[in-house]
C-alpha cells in the first residue's frame, strides 16, 4: 500500500514538473530583468525573485529554473545562428570574389593565347617573305612592344591651374587602375601561401614582366566602405615606411569626387641607399554600382600636370596608376581591391641592393598586405573581437608600435632637416656616427625634452649595414629576441636607460661579456595574424662584485618584433626596442634602437651580373673556421638566403661627453656586429641541416675528446654502456651521442660558482630551447625546480664519491620558461683520464624520456 502511494506521488510530481506554463508579458519582463543581471541565478536567488515579484507567485521555483535554462539555451542558439550567418555572408562574398577572379584569369588566358597565335603568325610571315635578319628582328621587337605592359602615354603639359586638365589625368588614372584591379592589364601571379578563405588575409598576387614592381590584393573586411576609405587615405597609420604626406591642393569635381595633389616622402630601409619621394595626383570618386575608388599616380613630364616640390635628400620615384576599389558587400562590410605599382628608380642604388627595389614580393609585404592587415585589425578591434590586457586601448598600443618604427627609421635615415649631422670617423668606415643636437626635434612623437640634458646635449646614433648569407631573416631576428644576452651588453643597456633619469651620466666601456643578466618577456599585444608583437622586456641584473651593484638593477624595454614567420615570402624581419621606466605612461619618451633584416630576392640576385660580387662581399663578413668554405658549398641555400642587415643604436649625450659616447657607441656596434656574425654562422641552415649542429663539430678534436671522456666515465662509474659497443671511432661516437633520444648535457664543475652548461646534444638543445652558441648563458640551477635542486644537492657528495647517482622524476624549465617533465636524471662525473690520478672535468646529466608539459 505504501509503495503504491509513493509511486502515485512520484507520477504527480513528474506531471507537475512537465506541465506547460504560459507566462504573461509582465512575468516575462520581470524574468528578463533578472536574466540580464544574472543569467544563471542560484536556488536562493530564484526563491528571492518569487518573494520580491508577486506576479511570479503562482509559478513554482522549478518552473522558474526551467525558464532560465531555456532562456540560456535560446541565447546560445541565437549567438550560434548569428555566427553562422556571418560565416555564410563571408563565404558568399568570397565565392563572388573567387568567381570574379576566375573570370579575370580566363580573360588573361584567352589574351595570352591570342598573343601567342599572333606572334607565331608574324614569325611565319616574316620567315616566308624575307630572310633579312634585320627584318626578322624588327618584327620580333614589334611583337614584344605589343606585349609590353603598362605603356605610359605621353600628354602635352597641362596647366597646373586648370581643373579640367587635372580631371582628364584623374579619369585616365581611374581607367588604368581599374584595368589592373579587375582586368588583365598586368600579368598577375598569386603569391605562395596566400590561400583564400573566410578568415584569410585574402588573395594576393605580384606582377610578372611589367615595368616597375606591382602587387595586388583583394579581401573582405567587416567595415563600411566610407570607413575603409578613411583608413586607407591615412597612409602613415599603416605604411611604416611613410615619413610624411602633405596634401598641397584639394580640387572638388563635378561628379562629387575630389582631386588632391600630394607630396609624400618615404624612408630608406637601409643605410646604403637614399630615400624615395613621390609627387602624385589622388582621385577619389564613386562608381555607378556604389563602389568607392581612390586611385593615384605620379605627375611627370609624360603625364602632364604641375611640377612637384624640388628634392635634395631624396630620389624621385614614380607611382604608376595604383589605388583602392572598395565595394559594399551584401549584409554589411566591404570587398577591397588594392593595387600598388611603383618604379623606384632601381639604377640609382648599388648593384647588390637592387633586388630590394626590384622585388614585387617585398612591395606586397610592405604596402599591399600591410594595408589589408591594418584594416582587418581595425575591423576586429571595432567589433570587440580582440581583447588586450593591461588596461591599454588598442589605439594606444598601435601608437607605441608606430612610434618605435618611426624612431628607428629616423635613426637609420638621419635626415638633415631633422637636425642630424655626420660625425667624423676614426679612420674605419664600417660604423656611421650621426648626432642630433637640435632642441626643436625633441618635441616630436618619439622624443621628449626630458631625454636631453638641460645644460646641453643631444642624441647620437651609431649605425651599420651588412650583407648576410645563408641566414633566414625570421630565424635570425627570433634568435636575437630570445637570446639577448648573446649580443647585448648590460652596461650599455644601463647607460641607455639613464636617459630617463635626472642623474648625471657615466659612460661605460663596452665589454664583450658585460654584466650577467636575464630577460623576461611580457606580452602586450599582437596583430591578428601574429606577424607583429608588442611586448615589455624586463632585464634582471645580477651583481657579483661590489662595483657592479650600482648597475645591477632591473630595467625595462618596450620592444616591437615583426616578421618572424619563416613562411612569409618577402617579409622584412625587425626587432626594435627602447628603454622605458616603470611607470610606462602613454606618452612615455622613446629612443628606439634595433635590427632590421630584409631578404634579397633570390632570382634577381642569381640572374644579375653582380651575383658573384654579392657572394664575395657576403663571404668577407664570415668569421671562424667556416670562412674559407668554397662558394660552391651549399650553393642552393646561399642563393635563396641572402639578406641585408641594418643595425642602429641611439644614445643621449652631454656635450662635454660627446666624443666619449661616440667612441663607446662605435665600439659597441662593432661588438654587436661581431656577435651577430657568430650567431648567423651558428644558425645558418646549411650548417645545421645535417643534424650535427655546426659543421666544425664532428671534426673538432675537443668535441671528439669530450665524447670519449663522457662515454668512458659512464662505463667506469655505472658499469653500463651509454652508446652501442660497435661504435669505436670518435666520429661515430659523436654522431651517436648527438642523435641520442635522451637529453645529454655537460656542465662546469666549480665549487665557487653556479654550474654553467658547456655542451649538449641535439635533444638537450631542443629541451633547453637554445643553440650551442647560447648554451653557455644557461645555468643548471636556473632550469631545475626547487625539488630538483634539493635532490641534486643531497646526492652531490654521492656523485663525487661513487661517480654517479639517479635523480627521481620531476619538472624543469627550458630557457624560454616552458615546463619539461622527465622520468629520471642520471648524473655522472666526467673524468679526463682512466688513471687513478684522473681529474674531474665536468658533470654529465642525462634526462630520460623528457617531454614538454
Amino acid at each position: 500500500m505504501a509503495l503504491s502511494m509513493h509511486k502515485e506521488s512520484l507520477n504527480n510530481k513528474q506531471m507537475d514538473s512537465s506541465k506547460y506554463v504560459r507566462y504573461t508579458p509582465e512575468q516575462v519582463e520581470a524574468l528578463e530583468r533578472v536574466y540580464n543581471e544574472c543569467p544563471k541565478p542560484s536556488s536562493l536567488r530564484r526563491q528571492q525573485l518569487i518573494r520580491e515579484c508577486p506576479i511570479l507567485s503562482n509559478i513554482e521555483p522549478k518552473q522558474i529554473k526551467v525558464w532560465f535554462q531555456n532562456r540560456r539555451c535560446r541565447e546560445k542558439q541565437r549567438k550560434e545562428a548569428s555566427r553562422l550567418q556571418t560565416v555564410n555572408r563571408k563565404l558568399t562574398a568570397m565565392n563572388k570574389l573567387l568567381m570574379e577572379e576566375n573570370d579575370r584569369l580566363q580573360k588573361q588566358v584567352s589574351h595570352l593565347v591570342y598573343e601567342n597565335g599572333y606572334m607565331k603568325q608574324q614569325l611565319q610571315t616574316a620567315s616566308v617573305t624575307t630572310t633579312d635578319n634585320n627584318s626578322c628582328e624588327s618584327v620580333v621587337v614589334s611583337g614584344q612592344h605589343q606585349q609590353q605592359q603598362n605603356p605610359t602615354p605621353r600628354h602635352p603639359q597641362r596647366d597646373a591651374n586648370n581643373p579640367a586638365g587635372l580631371l582628364t589625368i584623374a579619369e585616365e588614372t581611374l581607367a588604368e587602375f581599374l584595368s589592373k584591379a579587375t582586368g588583365i592589364a598586368v600579368d598577375w601571379v598569386q603569391m605562395i601561401g596566400m590561400k583564400p578563405g573566410p578568415d584569410s588575409i585574402g588573395i594576393v598576387a605580384v606582377s610578372r614582366n611589367c615595368s616597375g614592381v606591382a602587387a595586388r590584393a583583394c579581401g573582405l573586411v567587416s567595415l563600411e566602405p566610407t570607413k575603409v576609405a578613411e583608413i586607407l587615405k591615412d597612409r602613415p597609420s599603416w605604411y611604416r615606411d611613410c615619413r610624411c604626406i602633405d596634401v598641397l591642393s584639394i580640387i572638388p569635381t563635378a561628379n562629387g569626387g575630389t582631386i588632391e595633389l600630394i607630396y609624400m616622402q618615404t624612408y630608406a630601409p637601409t643605410t646604403l641607399a637614399a630615400a624615395r619621394d613621390f609627387w602624385t595626383l589622388r582621385y577619389t570618386t564613386s562608381l555607378e554600382d556604389g563602389s568607392l575608388v581612390i586611385c593615384e599616380r605620379s605627375l611627370t613630364s609624360s603625364t602632364g600636370g604641375p611640377t612637384g616640390p624640388p628634392t635634395t635628400s631624396f630620389v624621385r620615384a614614380e607611382m604608376l596608376p595604383s589605388g583602392f576599389l572598395i565595394r559594399p558587400c551584401d549584409g554589411g562590410g566591404s570587398i577591397i581591391h588594392i593595387v600598388d605599382h611603383v618604379d623606384l628608380d632601381v639604377w640609382s642604388v648599388p648593384e647588390v641592393l637592387r633586388p630590394l627595389y626590384e622585388s614585387s614580393k617585398i612591395l606586397a609585404q610592405k604596402m599591399t598586405i600591410a594595408a589589408l592587415r591594418h584594416i582587418r585589425q581595425i575591423a576586429q578591434e571595432t567589433n570587440g573581437e580582440i581583447q588586450y590586457g593591461g588596461g591599454r586601448q588598442p589605439a594606444v598600443l598601435r601608437t607605441f608600435s608606430q612610434r618605435l618604427c618611426r624612431g628607428f627609421n629616423d635613426a637609420v635615415n638621419g635626415f638633415v632637416d631633422d637636425g642630424w649631422s655626420l660625425m667624423g670617423s676614426d679612420g674605419v668606415e664600417d660604423v656611421t656616427i650621426m648626432i642630433n643636437s637640435s632642441p626643436g626635434k625633441f618635441f616630436g612623437s618619439q622624443y621628449n625634452t626630458s631625454m636631453v640634458p638641460s645644460f646641453g646635449g643631444g642624441v647620437l646614433c651609431a649605425k651599420a649595414s651588412m650583407l648576410l648569407q645563408s641566414v633566414p631573416p625570421a630565424l635570425l631576428v627570433r634568435f636575437l629576441r630570445e637570446h639577448r644576452s648573446e649580443w647585448a651588453d648590460y652596461g650599455i643597456d644601463t647607460y641607455s636607460a639613464s636617459c630617463l633619469k635626472p642623474n648625471p651620466y657615466t659612460v661605460p666601456c663596452a665589454r664583450p661579456s658585460g654584466f650577467p643578466s636575464s630577460q623576461v618577456i611580457l606580452p602586450l599585444a599582437h596583430t591578428v595574424e601574429h606577424e607583429e608583437f608588442l611586448e615589455v622586456v624586463r632585464l634582471e641584473g645580477q651583481a657579483f662584485t661590489p662595483e657592479d651593484v650600482a648597475l645591477a638593477r632591473d630595467m625595462y624595454l618596450l620592444q616591437l618584433c615583426s616578421g618572424i614567420d619563416e613562411n612569409e615570402v618577402g617579409a622584412c624581419a625587425q626587432l626594435v626596442f627602447a628603454p622605458i621606466d616603470e611607470s610606462f605612461a602613454d606618452n612615455a619618451p622613446l629612443l628606439p634602437s634595433g635590427f632590421r633584416v630584409i631578404p634579397l630576392d633570390s632570382k634577381l640576385v642569381m640572374d644579375g651580373p653582380g651575383a658573384a660580387r654579392t657572394l664575395d662581399l657576403a663571404s668577407t663578413l664570415e668569421v671562424g673556421p667556416g670562412s674559407n668554405r668554397s662558394t660552391g658549398d651549399g650553393e642552393t641555400n646561399s642563393y635563396n638566403l641572402r639578406s641585408v642587415l641594418t643595425i642602429a643604436f641611439q644614445f643621449t649625450f652631454e656635450n662635454h661627453l660627446r666624443d666619449d659616447v661616440a667612441s663607446m657607441a662605435r665600439q659597441y656596434v662593432r661588438s654587436v656586429v661581431g656577435s651577430v656574425q657568430r650567431v648567423a654562422m651558428a644558425i645558418a641552415p646549411s650548417r645545421i641541416s645535417s643534424g650535427l649542429g655546426p659543421k666544425s663539430l664532428p671534426g673538432s678534436p675537443e668535441a671528439l675528446t669530450l665524447v670519449c671522456w663522457i662515454c668512458r666515465s659512464y662505463r667506469i662509474h655505472t658499469g653500463g654502456e651509454l652508446l652501442r659497443a660497435d661504435s669505436q671511432s670518435g666520429d661515430a661516437l659523436l654522431k651517436q651521442l648527438w642523435n641520442h633520444s635522451d637529453a645529454i648535457m655537460c656542465c662546469s664543475l666549480k665549487t665557487n660558482a653556479s654550474p654553467v652548461f658547456t655542451f649538449a646534444n641535439q635533444a638537450g638543445l631542443d629541451m633547453l630551447e637554445t643553440t650551442l652558441v647560447a648554451l653557455q648563458d644557461i645555468m643548471l640551477d636556473k632550469i631545475l625546480d626547487e625539488a630538483g635542486r634539493k635532490s641534486l644537492c643531497s646526492e652531490f657528495s654521492k656523485i663525487m664519491q661513487q661517480g654517479f647517482a639517479h635523480l627521481p622524476a620531476g619538472i624543469c624549465v627550458s630557457s624560454m620558461g616552458r615546463p619539461v617533465s622527465y622520468e629520471q636524471v642520471i648524473v655522472w662525473k666526467v673524468v679526463d683520464d682512466d688513471n687513478d690520478d684522473a681529474a674531474n672535468h665536468c658533470l654529465a646529466l642525462m634526462f630520460v624520456n623528457w617531454s614538454f608539459v
